[in-house]
């Protein structure tokens, strides 16, 4: 049986609009787990990138509970949050949000020595993931300027996990990438779910989906479906599996 690594209770998030109260995340209970792929799907406005800030602790709940292996950080003060993320997530966004001032090491190891003081494991732990990533000793040195979006993408993938987060998560790591730059961060996610990285990953595209094991389905702030897919191999019925169950949630 698989460890619960996130559960929510009653988790609900509702933010005000000119006096109008709009409420984006509905009575939620959820439970993610151990070494998941976990992807969620949903339509515009459907509250995705809400619930995984929610998650991760980026935002507070307006109602509920969040635990983190039975810690509830819905109780953290902004400081408590900023310590929890620091040691127990990892980011990857559509926007890489790299220093453009700092080289391509530089950008990683300002992460890492948040954590920990020890700069030669550091550098040691940084270039085992560059290697896994496929970035080359050449690039250490440029800049996010002399490098390909593809390879920033990478590259923003082994900032998050220097610290050897228990969970990744990631808000359309794709969308701003080519198809051929796309799938180049999905296989190294891939990889890396194989390795056990837990990974929770927003997205609306299918190529992308498929890469995960667990889908869910978010709707007006409900989730109103699950999809199992199994441990990720490119296939045909792979594909059709997702496809029948995305037309049933009214994709």
């Amino acid at each position: 049986m698989k460890n619960v690594i996130i559960r929510t209770e009653k988790l609900s998030k509702s933010f005000s609009n000119k006096g109008t109260i709009q409420h984006v995340l509905k009575n939620i209970d959820l439970e993610l787990y151990e070494g998941d792929f976990t992807i969620i799907m949903g339509a515009s406005g459907a509250g995705k990138s809400t619930l995984m800030y929610a998650l991760s602790g980026m935002d507070t709940p307006t109602l509920g509970n969040i635990y983190f292996k039975e810690h509830c950080i819905s109780d953290y003060n902004a400081d408590e949050l900023a310590v929890f993320r620091r040691r127990h997530c990892g980011f990857v966004f559509q926007q890489i949000y790299l220093i453009d001032s700092m080289s391509v090491m530089d950008n990683v190891l300002t992460a890492g020595l948040l954590i920990s003081k020890d700069k030669k494991a550091i550098v040691n732990k940084a270039k085992e993931l560059f290697h896994a990533v496929g970035i080359n000793e050449e690039t250490y040195t440029k800049f996010p300027t002399q490098i390909s979006g593809g390879e920033a993408q990478r590259i923003g993938i082994v900032r998050a996990l220097i610290n050897h987060p228990p969970l990744l998560f990631a808000d359309e790591p794709t969308g701003a990438l080519n198809s051929k730059r796309g799938i180049e961060v999905l296989d190294t996610l891939s990889e890396f779910h194989r390795r056990g990285q837990s990974i929770v990953m927003v997205t609306h595209d299918i190529q992308s989906a498929l890469r995960g094991n667990r889908i869910l389905y978010l709707k007006d702030g409900v989730i109103i479906g699950e999809c199992m897919l199994g441990s990720y191999e490119e296939s045909k019925q792979r594909k059709e599996q997702l496809t029948a169950f995305l037309n049933d949630m009214g994709w």
